[in-house]
């Protein structure tokens, strides 16, 4: 343990924000498992609690082996992955597990499922951040622009939109604040974002078009915004009733692990909506202390990119912890009704699979690049003190 613990490099403050994520996640899924359990399990609470701590074990796993190696080495790594995650997505979009009127998944062993826009959104953030790198000269040029960074990203988000309109919109915010970092002219950002817009609207009047039945998720969408607005009568007003329910009865200091009443009530409470599932059992200062967590690690990551000596560092550590940190602000937005339900997960809290396993490469990537900083001070304070000798 000690040789394991001595082996641990990187930002020490990420560590202890993983760390305590990891313990809330466990606290926060068993207690809102409960009724799963007795649905599904006959009653075994201990099931999705073995099988999550299974999850989050193994990811703290990815995560350490993932920061022990060079992050240079990602930039090609993922540049492969990315060739191959993007007929995945197609794949999932034609023959993946139909839920809710959505293929988010392929089915796997063991009554287990890969969601491939989990791959997608890591290889493509660090896909962009190579091209930034070694395109410096070429995206001068607007066409090359369009070839090397819009194309790819209109090609994924594409094939994820279908299906998950949310983690859609996600990456394709992520990808601009790259692109934007990456020193591409903003007359140029103006004009993707106009494609983007012209594009989108032609989507969905072609979508209205069609007929019933054969609009993909242009129903859901709708329900969603009209929910929000309170227009509507959906399953998402009753799921945002309950969530309101659990933060406001949540208090100062919460009912205590354990003692959710709406987790009976609430549709997805170890997923979607976690974070109210959380204020409610640790009340107000709980979830300062969730937000505030999220915060730092964005926080700590900008302090690695000031650090960095090459862009690829950069533009890693800024896209993956933008990613992050902005799905977490999203999900904890909707718990509280400032959004409309989009689906997303609590990164590294909610209950899930590939979620917490790609949460948990993408901290390890990052940690990575501290890593390497860490050294490179460790270096010039020894040339240092070489000198002083």
């Amino acid at each position: 343990m000690n040789r394991l613990l001595a082996n641990i490099k990187g930002d020490k403050v990420i560590w202890a924000v993983v760390f305590i994520l990891t313990i809330l996640s466990f606290l926060a899924v068993y207690s809102s498992t409960g009724t799963l359990a007795y649905k599904y399990q006959g009653g075994n609470t201990a099931h999705y609690m073995i099988r999550h701590g299974i999850f989050l074990l193994t990811g703290l796993l990815l995560m350490y082996l993932a920061h022990l190696l060079r992050y240079t080495y990602y930039s090609r790594i993922f540049q492969i992955l990315f060739y191959i995650a993007v007929p995945l997505l197609l794949l999932t979009l034609l023959f993946g597990l139909n839920l809710n009127d959505a293929r988010r998944a392929l089915p796997l062993p063991f009554h287990l499922s890969f969601e491939t826009s989990d791959l997608a959104k890591l290889t493509l953030v660090v896909y962009l951040a190579r091209m930034l790198t070694k395109k410096t000269q070429e995206i001068e040029d607007f066409n090359k622009v369009l070839l090397y960074l819009v194309l790819p990203v209109f090609l994924v988000c594409g094939l994820i939109l279908p299906a998950n309109l949310s983690t859609a919109a996600l990456l394709f915010t992520t990808s601009m604040v790259l692109i934007f970092i990456g020193r591409v002219k903003i007359t140029y950002i103006i004009a993707i974002i106009g494609l983007t817009v012209m594009l989108a609207g032609m989507t969905i009047g072609i979508l209205f078009m069609m007929p019933q039945g054969k609009q993909w998720r242009l129903d859901t969408w709708k329900s969603r915004i009209e929910s929000f607005s309170k227009k509507g009568d959906h399953q998402d007003s009753y799921q945002v009733e309950q969530s309101k329910i659990a933060v406001a009865t949540g208090g100062f200091f919460g009912k205590m692990p354990g003692k959710s009443t709406q987790r009976n009530f609430l549709p997805h409470p170890y997923s979607d909506f976690i974070f109210a599932i959380i204020v409610e059992e640790y009340g107000l200062v709980g979830g300062t202390v969730v937000v505030l967590l999220y915060l730092i690690l964005l926080f700590r990551a900008v302090r690695i990119v000031t650090k960095v000596p090459r862009n690829f560092g950069v533009f890693v550590a800024i896209g993956l912890s933008f990613s992050l940190v902005f799905q977490a602000l999203i999900n904890m937005a909707v718990a509280v009704h400032l959004l409309p339900v989009t689906g997303q997960p609590l990164p590294l809290v909610s209950m899930g699979g590939t979620s917490v396993l790609f949460t948990s490469l993408s901290l390890g990537i990052l940690l990575s690049v501290s890593r390497d900083v860490e050294s490179g001070e460790e270096n010039e304070l020894m040339e240092l003190a070489d000198v002083k000798e």
